[in-house]
């Protein structure tokens, strides 16, 4: 997974935030969601990229670039999106049970694969 800092988990984030499937957001870019996926993982990206992502998410390229949840938050209310802060802890729940999920399976699928 990249690293919370990189630019990729930056986008990842406020996608997930704006409720975007990676899968759209690579439609609305003309990638694959292969491609997305590989973008959300990088370190750095180009600033025309960026620019066009920021567009796509309906967001200031700044708020991709110094990504703090709470200035995205901050960012919707002001825009009248009150709907959107109440939402916010839930889906931050909703991703910190996915990514256990995730690792309950993996560790099943190891524990499968060494009792063979």
């Amino acid at each position: 997974m990249a690293e919370k800092n990189s630019i990729g988990r930056k986008i990842a984030r406020v996608r997930e935030l704006r409720g975007i499937k990676q899968e759209g957001l690579a439609i609305d870019l003309g990638l694959t969601q292969q491609a997305m996926s590989r973008l959300e993982k990088n370190e750095s990206i180009d600033i025309e990229m960026l620019r066009k992502i920021a567009k796509a998410l309906q967001v200031p390229v700044q708020i991709i670039e110094n990504f703090d949840e709470q200035m995205l938050i901050d960012y919707f209310d002001d825009g009248g999106h009150s709907s959107f802060k109440c939402n916010f802890k839930l889906l931050d729940k909703v991703w910190e049970l996915y990514e256990r999920l995730i690792l309950t399976e993996r560790e099943k699928n190891e524990l499968l694969r060494q009792e063979r």
